[in-house]
C-alpha cells in the first residue's frame, strides 16, 4: 500500500504543470547533413565587378554556429548539390549556419546563399543574421536526438 501511495505522489509531482520540465532543451548530439542545392560549376557570366566577392568566397562552404562559424568546405555530391555531414550538432537549441557560394555574388554582395539550403533533407526557411564580413544572412533550425530538423 505504501508503494502505491509513493507512486501516486511521484506521478502527481511529475504532472504538476511545471512547464520547465516540458520545455527544457534536450541534451546530446545528432548528425546533420547540410545540403545546398545549387550548381557546383563556377558561373562564367558574372561581371568583373563581382570578382572580388567570388574570390573572397573561394570554394563553396558552410559556417555552422556550433563550430564557432568556422568555414567548412562543402563537397560536390552531384552537378547541382553540395553536401557536408556533421556528427556533432547540439540537440535542442536553435542553431544557425551560413552557406557561402561565389555563384550568388550577384544576389548577395558577400556570397551568402539565401535559398536552397537543407538540413537532413528539410528546407531551411528562417533567415537569420550570422557573423561574417559584417552581418550576413544565414538560416536557423533545431534538431532532435533522432535527427529530425525543425526549420
Amino acid at each position: 500500500m505504501r508503494l502505491l501511495v509513493v507512486a501516486a505522489v511521484l506521478s502527481f509531482a511529475a504532472c504538476d504543470g511545471n512547464s520547465d520540465t516540458l520545455t527544457a532543451p534536450s541534451s546530446g548530439l545528432a548528425t546533420v547533413v547540410i545540403s545546398y542545392r545549387a550548381s557546383t560549376t563556377p558561373r562564367i557570366d558574372l561581371p568583373a565587378s563581382l570578382q572580388a566577392c567570388v574570390s573572397g568566397v573561394g570554394q563553396t562552404h558552410v559556417h555552422p554556429s556550433w563550430r564557432g562559424f568556422a568555414a567548412f568546405p562543402l563537397t560536390a555530391a552531384a552537378s547541382n548539390r553540395w553536401e557536408l555531414s556533421f556528427a556533432d550538432a547540439p540537440v535542442g537549441p536553435r542553431l544557425s549556419l551560413r552557406v557561402s557560394d561565389g555563384n550568388v555574388c550577384d544576389e548577395n554582395p558577400t556570397g551568402a546563399a539565401t535559398r536552397n539550403v537543407f538540413a537532413n533533407n528539410v528546407l531551411l526557411t528562417e533567415i537569420v543574421t550570422t557573423p561574417g564580413s559584417g552581418p550576413e544572412p544565414g538560416f536557423a533550425f533545431s534538431i532532435d536526438a533522432a535527427g529530425r530538423v525543425t526549420p
